[in-house]
């Protein structure tokens, strides 16, 4: 029986939400896995927006939790760091004990971001840590995010992608989930399979 991926980005929000999934869906597929994703089930009518933002994350949970492992798309979304569903999504996954791999079409760590942020205004503090102009410190650990998603998904025994795609590719060019899911079936499906 084939091992169930779960699918984390971003990719709802685009545009042409249906067709950037099903890419990473059949991609999925071709390496072994049984690809699960948010949107694969219907969201049932609901007589509020709320009631709907609630029905959809319950059903994300239960497509989570009949999955094996993760990979998610943490290229920065809407800011300096991940898509916050997402970071969600992995963190629930990491809780449940399952393989986590990510990928980032971003090469720039999470401190170059935010030092980017603060348009470089970065100074060391008397403690020794790196602080913006707000005074608040800096995670400087050359990661690719924040210390508690690289920790997860390297307490996992997976990895992050990385890689610079050109802005009008960001969420779309799939070189780096590819690789993940190479990895992923290197280590996962052979050693389920006994090879």
């Amino acid at each position: 029986m084939a091992l169930k991926v779960y699918l984390a980005g971003p990719e709802v929000f685009l545009p042409n939400a249906r067709e950037a999934l099903d890419r990473k869906i059949a991609m999925a597929k071709r390496y072994g896995f049984t690809p699960v994703s948010p949107g694969d089930l219907a969201v049932p009518d609901t007589e509020t927006r709320r009631e709907r933002g609630v029905a959809i994350s319950a059903i994300n949970e239960l497509l989570m939790t009949s999955a094996d492992l993760i990979i998610a798309n943490l290229t920065p979304f809407r800011g300096v760091s991940a898509d916050v569903g997402t970071v969600f999504e992995l963190g629930f996954m990491c809780a449940r004990g399952c393989p986590a791999f990510a990928f980032s079409n971003i090469s720039r760590n999470h401190f170059e971001r935010v030092s980017d942020l603060h348009r470089g205004q970065i100074h060391l503090g008397e403690d020794g840590r790196h602080r913006g102009p707000d005074g608040l410190s800096l995670e400087n650990f050359d990661m690719t995010d924040n210390l508690m998603l690289d920790g997860g998904i390297a307490a996992r025994g997976g990895v992050i992608i990385t890689q610079e795609v050109p802005p009008d590719r960001l969420f779309l060019d799939l070189t780096a989930f590819e690789t993940c899911l190479k990895l992923a079936a290197d280590k996962l499906l052979k050693t389920a399979i006994g090879a």
